[in-house]
């Protein structure tokens, strides 16, 4: 299948003519100059059922929709198609009311490398910051726009190695992006060559790769130039005797179903790197309990390890994909009361924060109204680890910063926001 992909005018084009609707490409056009989309030719060859689109959950997923964007916004952009220096001031403008700024919880280090807990650093390659298909949630959007300073990347292997040899706690590394297996193996062997070293990094004793390269762009691991590299690549860092996961970002069952997905699962079991999946519940895609026990079920029989479900991130299109906690939890805990026991062992739902992982464990009845129970998974600061809490309950809360604390002592994991002050009465 020939290598290629739809942005722009031309995946305008592409949803007009698959659907038989021009207006959706037109839609299409206008969200896309604001919210960057990329879909590969195998997404839309093998994975959207455009005779469904745009009720398709894998249409939802990669292709632009006029939803996600407010009806105001949308106006304005349409309205400044025919003038290039109005547009862009517009589109500048939603998309700084859209961003809200760095990932949460995850400190800094130099460019491109960022610390989520003092023993883990995270890698961005400067190679690996774009990927064969945009999902439309993915809360690093704002760096695929090509604006002045939003990419995020490391200079290169030899800064990832010097902050390693100033930091000798650190045990994990996750190589993230964008994708870093849209990397040609030569580059991304530069990052994983250091790790497996038997004495200069051994404190490192687990790599991480976040990827969708297996759903959305199989070939990788099949038919690319260097898709043998890659795989002896990967089966190195297993042999130096370290922990090689391959965190695969799998949102629907549809997309793990088609024969070459499932061809690239057994070429990347046979490098004994271990594989989970991870995925965040989102609105007209996987919202639905039946959809995540389907998938959690195929995947265990696949070889694969339920990792986590995540509550989608306070950024870009939220009102099109977020979903009210209350919701994520209810289609989390139907989800597992579905399947058995291993296909029920993702963490879920999760929330990333400044503070680190939290979930949200269930709903409480306490005696001053009912709250949400949190509990922390991971956190920067050690002593919060384990760590419980409630949050009043609010059926319209969709992220951690819209909670509130049921009592003082639990504004150490929830942010505490002062009430509204009661108007007074007139005339006083």
């Amino acid at each position: 299948m020939e290598s290629r992909f739809h942005t722009g005018r031309r995946l305008a084009r592409l949803v007009a003519d698959r659907t038989g609707r021009p207006e959706l490409g037109h839609d299409a056009e206008v969200v896309a100059r604001v919210l960057p989309f990329k879909v590969s030719a195998y997404v839309a060859d093998v994975l959207v059922d455009w005779e469904r689109g745009p009720d398709d959950p894998l249409y939802r997923l990669v292709v632009p929709h006029r939803d996600m964007l407010a009806p105001a916004d949308f106006a304005a952009v349409e309205a400044a198609l025919p003038d290039h220096d109005r547009l862009c001031r517009v589109v500048t403008g939603i998309r700084e009311r859209l961003d809200p700024g760095p990932d949460p919880g995850a400190a800094t280090a130099a460019p491109g490398l960022q610390h989520t807990y003092p023993d883990t650093l995270l890698v961005l390659p400067p190679q690996g910051q774009t990927c064969h298909s945009y999902c439309g949630y993915c809360f690093r959007w704002a760096q695929f726009t090509g604006a002045p300073g939003a990419r995020q990347a490391v200079e290169g292997p030899g800064t990832m190695c010097a902050h390693l040899d100033r930091h000798p706690g650190i045990t994990d590394v996750l190589l993230t992006g964008g994708d870093p297996l849209v990397m040609r193996a030569e580059a991304l062997g530069r990052y994983l060559a250091p790790l497996t070293g038997r004495r200069r990094y051994a404190h490192v004793r687990t790599v991480r790769i976040g990827t969708k390269a297996v759903s959305f762009q199989p070939e990788r691991f099949l038919t690319a130039p260097d898709a043998d590299e890659l795989l002896r690549l990967l089966g190195g860092v297993v042999r130096s005797g370290r922990h090689l996961a391959l965190m695969l970002h799998v949102t629907h069952p549809r997309e793990l179903e088609p024969a070459p997905a499932r061809r690239a699962l057994r070429r990347l079991h046979a490098t004994g790197a271990v594989l989970r999946t991870e995925a965040p519940v989102v609105r007209h895609v996987n919202d639905d309990p039946a959809v995540w026990a389907r998938m959690w079920q195929e995947q265990v029989g696949l070889g694969l390890v339920p990792y986590s479900l995540f509550v989608a991130r306070d950024t870009g299109p939220r009102r099109y994909y977020g979903l009210p906690l209350a919701r994520a939890l209810s289609v989390y805990a139907d989800a597992c009361r579905r399947v058995p026991g291993l296909a029920g062992s993702a963490r879920g739902p999760v929330m990333v924060t400044e503070l680190g992982e939290l979930v949200v464990d269930g709903i409480a009845r306490l005696p001053d109204g009912p709250a949400f129970a949190l509990r922390a998974l991971r956190t920067r600061d050690p002593a919060l680890a384990g760590t419980l809490a409630h949050a009043r309950f609010d059926p319209t809360a969709q992220w951690w910063s819209d909670l509130v604390p049921y009592g003082d002592h639990d504004r150490c994991l929830i942010p505490y926001r002062p009430p509204a002050p009661v108007p007074l009465p007139p005339g006083e």
